[in-house]
């Protein structure tokens, strides 16, 4: 027993300092980095753009590894596949050129040692001039004061406030707020959260990107010094059990589809509304320092802060990142459309549960397009190229449409996400609105 123990003894001692040995690489094996012959990535209509791809495994250039390829016009089918051998550590990749305004798109794969390596780039051609592609209706102003004049008289507000105080921190207090907003018991919750100082405070609505997860509390704004709430758009409480809460999520899958045979019954319409109200919510505080309103949110939430800014005169700033809902007839245009991608590659979802037609009409009361050219308040708006979700065609038709002051931050290697440094330049942004 003695002699196992002392064999074990060693056997740690020896994995010990085999395991000091071998410390933690501070960098990847295998690294590589994709330039565009401009920089920027941005393009005039007819030049060509090709992609210049180094890759290096353990800082020595890769030989006669083959990269696969496709390049084509952004989520459109790409042309014809090919293959160039990496030399010297280097690969060029043609991405053709573009006559019409838009997005080219080159992805890419190659392997090391059985590990695949990939990547997606996205050059703009004169992106500046894409305009939309959903129709404008004739009476989309006078539907959107109509319905929003029915739900003000016959759905109040209605609000319950629970105070969450095991979700304070020292700065900033937390409840949890109902709003009535539709018709049947249509209702929305949110967190909101106010800073513990005495005092008056800017207030910033924060809507939800897409889905039907639970939201959680967040305390960006409060340290900011902004009165913020963030809700969800279904009804469903954030404080029920997980269990109960899954379930009930279960009723609105799907729910960009519901309702669309009629303007006056998609599923969006009770959740623009609740947006606005959630506004007129805010500024019924006693600590709303009584001018400065602002809505921001991302993706799905990106698409509600311009309606809801479009929509409710008391808002006085926004800030959108990659928006949603935005162009959505685009793919029967022959290019990328918005989220969800209705009738991409053509075809007509089963899921619409109407004729293409009416879809459309539908749609363009809905499609942030629309709401973009109403606005009259600044705006910070930010996306990246390479947005598989988002595409930047149809963002780029929305900003293009944008009269009112805007501050437009892009950055071409980000996709349906944000950096940390584009985040913090938003809220100061949205800080200097306030002042």
């Amino acid at each position: 027993m003695k002699r196992i123990c002392i064999g074990l003894l060693c056997f740690c001692l020896l994995q010990t300092n085999i395991w000091a040995q071998m410390s933690k690489p501070k960098r990847e094996y295998v690294e590589f980095l994709s330039i565009t012959n401009h920089p920027d990535r941005n393009y005039a209509l007819g030049d060509t753009a090709f992609v210049t791809l180094h890759a290096y495994a353990g800082g020595l250039p890769l030989n006669d590894i083959p990269v696969y390829y496709a390049v084509g016009n952004e989520m459109m089918p790409a042309d014809r596949p090919d293959s160039i051998l990496l030399c010297d550590g280097k690969a060029i990749l043609p991405m053709g050129a573009s006559h019409v305004p838009g997005f080219r798109s080159c992805s890419f794969r190659f392997k090391v040692a059985g590990k695949e390596y990939k990547d997606l780039i996205k050059v703009a051609y004169a992106s500046e001039q894409i305009r939309p592609t959903i129709p404008y209706p004739d009476d989309f102003n006078a539907f959107w004061t109509r319905t929003l004049q029915e739900a003000e008289q016959s759905v109040p507000l209605n609000p319950v406030v629970t105070r969450l105080p095991q979700y304070d921190t020292n700065e900033a207090e937390v409840s949890l707020v109902k709003l009535d907003c539709g018709p049947n018991g249509r209702c929305i919750y949110g967190y909101l959260v106010k800073p513990k100082a005495e005092g008056t405070y800017p207030v910033v609505l924060y809507p939800p990107g897409a889905g039907s997860k639970k939201i959680v509390s967040e305390y960006d704004y409060a340290q900011a010094g902004f009165i913020s709430l963030k809700i969800e758009i279904h009804g469903l409480s954030p404080e029920l059990p997980d269990e109960i809460y899954e379930e009930q999520r279960k009723s609105v899958e799907d729910y960009m589809y519901k309702g669309l045979n009629s303007p006056q019954s998609y599923y969006y319409k009770d959740v623009y509304i609740g947006c606005v109200r959630a506004i007129d919510y805010l500024c019924s505080l006693p600590e709303f320092d009584g001018k400065n309103v602002g809505v921001s949110g991302g993706s799905q939430g990106g698409a509600l802060s311009i309606v809801t800014a479009a929509l409710n005169p008391r808002v006085t700033f926004l800030a959108s990142f990659y928006p949603a809902l935005s162009d959505m007839t685009g793919f029967l245009n022959g290019r990328a459309g918005g989220w969800p991608k209705f009738f991409r590659d053509g075809k007509d979802n089963a899921k619409l549960q109407t004729d293409r037609q009416t879809a459309i009409h539908t749609l363009s009361y809905y499609d942030v397009v629309n709401f973009a050219r109403q606005l009259k308040v600044p705006g910070f708006y930010s996306y990246g190229y390479n947005d598989e979700t988002c595409s930047p065609t149809s963002i780029s038709a929305v900003i293009n449409g944008v009269t009112a002051p805007k501050q437009v931050v892009i950055t071409p290697t980000s996709g349906h996400w944000r950096f940390m440094e584009t985040h913090s330049k938003a809220m100061e942004w949205m800080k200097t609105q306030t002042e």
